[in-house]
């Protein structure tokens, strides 16, 4: 008996990220902030057994880089701002 095909369920449409959106997402962000949003996929991704190992150790990786250049973008404006509010004179 041939497998019965299951008709598939249309996979939901993620919203295009652009860069306004991300910088909003930066205003107000700290890296504690960064690490607890990445925090869980990581744990469920860690969580992954059989097949599916392999792709979950590249997917585990993305997202770690991409974690390390989200708090890089954070810290930078953090530091920004702090060289904006000092002394604005000749040293």
């Amino acid at each position: 008996m041939p497998p019965s095909s299951k008709p598939s369920q249309p996979a939901q449409e993620l919203p295009a990220l652009s860069y306004p959106t991300i910088e909003s997402l930066l205003e107000g962000t700290s890296t504690e902030d960064i690490r607890a949003l990445f925090s869980p996929v990581k744990d469920q991704l860690g969580a992954l057994k059989g097949p599916k190992v392999e792709q979950g150790k590249k997917v585990q990786a993305a997202v770690a880089h991409v974690e390390e250049l989200l708090e890089v973008l954070v810290e930078t404006r953090e530091r920004l701002i702090a060289e904006a509010k000092g002394p604005k004179g000749r040293k």
